[in-house]
């Protein structure tokens, strides 16, 4: 985030664009687990505070149960605690950029941004963003990373606390599934081939 707000301002100037980079975040639900699912609330919690020192400026947090259950009162309520908890006891509020002054955190920023600054510059150069979405280039991409993720992660390169390291071996699933968590693949015909979130 904090290397999109720099390439966004460095865009922005070139364009001669004065709107601001307003960055609305949310947890990802791909890492959540039906399992061992109390270790979601540990997940949300390190995600928003990631936002935080990323520079998010409104956070939308995920209640632990969402894979599996409707939204409900209790799931919601312990998601507004957590961001309540980061803000009174670690007062991420009382500063204006609590990343600031970290030198690894500022120079991964500046790798990210010189990184992604080049993939901008060659997704224009090759006839723009829209173009290479029609093309299904973007979508490929994506899911080349997204498989070269899931790759690691099974076969253990890629470590997730409590899913394929060191997991809960007495836990079972949730047996109360309000929700599907599971992909269904449904055929549509499309112009664009959409990414289905996968949990």
């Amino acid at each position: 985030m904090r290397a999109l707000r720099l390439l966004f301002n460095l865009i922005a100037k070139e364009y001669n664009h004065n709107l601001d980079c307003h960055l609305l975040v949310s947890p990802t639900k791909r890492n959540k687990t039906l399992y061992d699912y109390n270790v979601n609330l540990l997940r949300t919690t390190t995600e928003c505070m990631s936002a935080i020192l990323g520079g998010a400026d409104t956070i939308a947090n995920l209640p632990y149960d969402s894979l599996y259950h409707k939204d409900n009162e209790f799931g919601d309520r312990i998601a507004r605690n957590q961001l309540l908890v980061l803000k009174h006891e670690s007062y991420f509020d009382k500063v204006n950029n609590p990343a600031d002054g970290s030198y690894y955190i500022e120079n991964v920023t500046q790798q990210l941004a010189e990184k992604s600054l080049v993939l901008f510059k060659e997704i224009e150069a090759n006839g723009g963003f829209l173009k290479q979405l029609k093309e299904g280039i973007i979508k490929r991409k994506i899911q080349e990373s997204a498989d070269k993720e899931q790759e690691l992660f099974d076969s253990g390169r890629e470590i997730l606390l409590g899913s394929n390291k060191y997991p809960n071996k007495d836990d079972k699933m949730k047996h109360d599934l309000e929700l599907f968590p599971f992909v269904k693949n449904k055929p549509r015909k499309t112009l664009i081939i959409p990414i289905i979130e996968k949990d």
